[in-house]
Formats: C-alpha cells, sequence, structure tokens
C-alpha cells in the first residue's frame, strides 16, 4: 500500500521558492531518507506533509487520502524544534501526551512507564522536564511521537542531540519498528546515516530534487566514477583539480564525479597530500 505520496509540491516565501515541484512515494513499511543541507527544504517539506504549512501547488495523499485530523493519531510526528512542557513531570508529561494521540489513561501510562524503562528512565519519572538535560529531552520527545503505534513516522532530524551510543539505540528501535510495518520518512544532512537505515532516499538542494530512488540502485549507477566526500570544516576547494569533473556541494558533504580513468584511491591520496580534513570517504 502507497502511504505517503506528493506530487509537484511546492512552497514560495515571498520570491523565495523553498520547495519546488518535490515529488515522491513511500510504500508501507518502508524506510525513506529526506536528504540534504540546512536550508534545502526538508523541514518545510515535512511541514506540508503534517499540513502545518499549506503547499501553494501539487498534491499531498496519506493513506491514500488528503489529509484528515483523524490521521494525527496513525501518525508520529518528531518536529525540528522539540517541544516539551517543562514544568511537568516526566511520566505525567508521558502520559498526557499519549492521550492527546487517542490513548486511553490507563494505556498512556502503561505504554509511558514500558517506553521509559526501556529507555533507562524509571528512576526520573518524578523529574521535573527543565531538571533533564537536552539528551535526555530529547529522547522523551522520541518516546512521546513513538508511544502510541503510529503507522506512519515523520521524524525531523531525529538524531540531532543525541550522543553516538543513543544514536545507535534509537536506530535500532527505528529498525524494529520497520520490521513491524511501521512507514517511515526521516530527514537528515548526514549521508551515512541515510546508508545504514534507508532503503530510498530523495536528496534536495535549495528546494530542488537533485536526486531519488533506490538507494542501492543509485549507488550502483553513480558508484564507477562518483565519490560521496563528508567533511567536517569550509569546504575543501576541490574544483581545481584536474582529477575531478564536477562537483555538487550540499553542505557537509560533496558528490564528486571523476574523470574517466582516474580510481577513487587516486583522489584519496591526492586529499591526503592536501592536509583536508575528511571525516568520511
Amino acid at each position: 500500500m502507497r502511504v505517503l505520496n506528493l506530487d509537484r509540491v511546492s512552497k514560495t516565501y515571498d520570491e523565495f521558492k523553498a520547495v519546488n515541484e518535490v515529488s515522491f512515494d513511500l510504500g508501507e513499511g518502508k524506510m525513506f531518507g529526506l536528504l540534504g543541507p540546512n536550508g534545502a527544504g526538508k523541514t518545510t517539506t515535512m511541514r506540508m506533509i503534517m499540513n502545518i504549512i499549506i503547499p501553494d501547488s501539487g498534491s499531498i495523499r496519506i493513506f491514500g487520502d488528503t489529509f484528515k485530523e483523524r490521521f494525527k493519531n496513525l501518525i508520529g510526528y518528531l518536529p525540528e524544534e522539540r517541544g516539551l512542557y517543562p514544568k511537568m513531570k516526566l511520566l505525567d508529561h508521558l502520559q498526557f501526551l499519549g492521550e492527546m494521540k487517542g490513548l486511553s489513561a490507563f494505556d498512556a501510562r502503561t505504554l509511558s512507564l514500558a517506553w521509559l524503562e526501556r529507555f533507562d528512565l524509571t528512576n526520573r519519572i518524578n523529574r521535573k522536564v527543565q531538571e533533564l538535560s537536552k539528551g535526555l529531552q530529547q529522547k522523551v520527545q522520541f518516546i512521546a511521537t513513538v508511544m502510541h503505534s503510529p503507522k506512519l513516522l515523520i521524524l525531523d532530524e531525529p538524531f540531532a542531540g543525541l550522543d553516538p551510543v543513543n544514536t545507535k539505540f534509537v536506530k535500532d528501535i527505528l529498525l524494529d519498528l520497520k520490521k513491524q510495518g511501521t512507514t517511515i520518512i526521516l530527514s537528515t544532512h548526514l549521508m551515512d546515516q541515510a546508508e545504514r537505515l534507508c532503503e530510498e532516499i530523495c536528496l534536495i538542494n535549495r528546494g530542488n530534487v537533485v536526486l531519488k530512488g533506490n538507494l542501492k540502485q543509485i549507488k550502483r549507477e553513480y558508484s564507477h566514477n562518483s565519490v560521496i566526500l563528508e567533511y567536517s570544516s569550509n569546504g575543501p576547494g576541490l574544483q581545481s583539480l584536474p582529477m575531478i569533473e564536477s562537483i555538487d556541494d550540499y553542505g557537509n558533504y560533496m558528490e564528486l564525479r571523476l574523470k574517466d580513468g582516474i580510481t577513487s584511491a587516486e583522489l584519496f591520496k591526492t586529499l591526503a597530500n592536501m592536509d583536508i580534513e575528511v571525516q568520511r570517504f
């Protein structure tokens, strides 16, 4: 079943085209990566899916229909801006959010306790949210997003604020949910996260779709002369290298298309000689 369909969706603010005719499909039980640098249009796209922002043109269909209020109980949405009530106690807060998603008070409290135990947070159930670290608040927000067993998860940068251990923990939970049939769309600006989790991707830059489709197929088609390079500081300035045909820079990673006869090993050796700090190659 097709859970989500975007057909030529666009949004403009004054003269700025935030999203330009973005289209993609998402089937049941799939994990889909929406990639791109900050400001690419990922968050605007997700807000349009959630009907928070109304598109100027194009159509969005969820579960085969236009957005309906009843869909909110079938969707788990983790927004870019995390929103919790700072003075509420942790368990009470999660129970409240569960009831907002259509759960009974008993089920909301039972599920809250189960998820808190899974995240090793039962010793903090009577703490106020404002007393928790940002990382713990991020865990709480994630629990609130998934505790009602949504059919569709929409996650905007779900790993922001998490350390490597908790990032892996959340990734494992997402993979478990996917196995159970949950459809997941997540945004990220990190290519390696998408590669490890997603079957399909859509790469957006400046509001436009640059690349989309099955990730394995994309890698097969581009791997013979294309290299993805992640870097940690300013762009390495590789445009002048004679071995490179062209460069697409997406903020903290770039796609390099090599000239015929040039291997990735030769490129790596050149980068090492140039003292360029590379996070992933």
